[in-house]
């Protein structure tokens, strides 16, 4: 087999991976790159590879930056078939539709064609098939086929890690098998079952975003959130919340829905300013009974009703009109925006706002890549430029790192532990540089495996 790494190398974003045996070639995810200018001009060039000859695509999770190109890549020629999961299939449409606009207003400022269009996805949907975890997946020509196995990652509903093994004529059961971990989750997580361990393989890519750091605990975060919330009701300010609109409003939601049923927080407005986390919450109702995917605690609470999603105190505001309103709400005063770094959305409108007010609130809940508005804030910078316009930092500027839904340093290392006598080496991806070599030394030191950091557009034949 020959791997080549087409994207997310030496990068957090940007998955693209190209894995060849024999005639058969295959992607695991094609993700969008985000975060810095340098990183966002790899969007735009030429794939590594023709599309046209990719026979299939194996998604891990919905999160764009694993995602992000399919639409290019069908623009570009691709017309094989798309696998992964359900709800990941459903969250990626959505996701897809709501940075189309984006991109096309972003490639219109720097005079570029858009990297696709509406119909583009349209087309590249009809394309995508769903597989469920363990179900057995065959790909290629019997000479040189593939075989596919989807595992719970435990990182957002529907997440996976994908298990590709030669099983074809002449390797039977010597095939090498090589595994790409996609996103693990920080288990144990609200709403999603925990990260499936795995005994053997041959190789594996290990995603590093955390590699270098250790949780909070995950079980505290809530007595974090519950202070923080207290704090800006007493300031008689406004704490913005920066979040994803796909898993993270939803975990949020979750853990604001027992805080407000237990008085554990004063009564005060909560808004979801975000059309596409209104959207996609309803795909978490669409599988909320299917064990496969929710815990059981999860599901209790959906089999009573829906209102982990629904409770007092709190509004959706789907419309433009019904976001404006918000500034007519007096504080204290709770606004939970897309999108997660600052980089665009509603949240954009209400940093612009409150980030001078010394009384309000920003809280980040999760990973600000470099060079992105998010991370220079939490870097403590005191000024920024929203809309062209220079905007103070005067507000407080607080951070729970218990709300990241990767893995960190200690889980990443205790799933790979049960692998170690088996593994030949492991492939350090999806990662800033400052994670990746703690990383790749703990792995070599703790575990005994030969661990590496490849380069884009490295290939190397396992």
């Amino acid at each position: 087999m020959k791997l080549t790494f087409c994207g997310g190398a030496k990068s957090v974003s940007g998955a693209n991976y190209l894995l060849e045996s024999g005639s058969t070639r295959i992607l695991i995810d094609c993700g969008l790159y985000q975060g810095s200018s340098f990183g966002e001009r790899h969007n735009y060039e030429s794939f590594l590879y023709d599309p046209k000859t990719i026979e299939a695509v194996l998604v891990t999770h919905s999160h764009i930056d694993h995602i992000g190109r399919l639409p290019k890549l069908y623009r570009d020629g691709f017309r094989g078939k798309i696998f992964s999961t359900a709800p990941t299939r459903d969250f990626s449409e959505q996701l897809l539709i709501d940075s189309e606009h984006i991109l096309k207003k972003e490639a219109e400022e720097k005079k570029l064609t858009p990297l696709y269009n509406l119909e583009d996805i349209n087309e590249m949907m009809s394309l995508w098939q769903t597989v469920n975890y363990h179900q057995k997946l065959k790909i290629g020509p019997l000479t040189d086929e593939l075989e596919v196995e989807f595992h719970d990652a435990g990182h957002i509903l529907g997440s996976a890690f994908i298990k590709v093994k030669e099983s074809g004529p002449p390797f039977g059961e010597a095939g090498k098998s090589i595994v790409f971990s996609g996103d693990l989750g920080n288990t144990p997580a609200p709403l999603v079952k925990d990260t499936e361990i795995i005994n053997k393989a041959d190789y594996v890519l290990i995603e590093s975003a955390y590699g270098n750091r250790i949780h909070e605990n995950i079980l505290a975060r809530k007595d974090v959130l519950e202070d923080v919330i207290e704090e800006s009701v007493e300031a008689g300010g406004v704490l913005m919340i920066p979040a994803f609109a796909m898993e993270r409003t939803q975990e949020l939601l979750f853990e604001l829905n027992e805080l407000v049923e237990n008085n554990r927080i004063p009564k005060v407005p909560i808004f979801i300013d975000s059309p596409l986390a209104i959207r996609l919450t309803s795909v978490y109702k669409k599988y909320s009974q299917n064990k496969n995917y929710f815990d059981q605690e999860a599901i209790n609470l959906f089999q009573k009703d829906d209102a982990i999603f629904n409770f007092p105190g709190l509004k959706m505001t789907l419309t433009t009109e019904e976001s404006k309103e918000i500034n007519d709400v007096k504080p204290p005063k709770v606004i939970i925006a897309g999108s997660g770094m600052s980089e665009g959305g509603r949240i954009l409108h209400h940093e612009m706002r409150y980030l001078s007010d010394s009384k309000s609130t920003i809280l980040f809940i999760g990973y600000q890549v470099n060079g992105s508005l998010g991370r220079r804030i939490l870097d403590g910078v005191k000024n920024v430029k929203i809309f062209g316009e220079k905007v103070s930092v005067r507000c407080r500027v607080k951070a729970i790192g218990g709300y990241s839904a990767h893995a960190d340093q200690k889980q990443i290392l205790g799933w790979l532990r049960p692998m170690r006598l088996s593994l030949k080496k492991v492939f350090v991806v999806q990662g800033e540089e400052e994670e990746m070599l703690p990383l790749v030394q703990k792995i070599k030191d703790e575990l005994a495996i030969e661990a590496y950091i490849p380069s884009l557009g490295e290939e190397i034949v396992i």
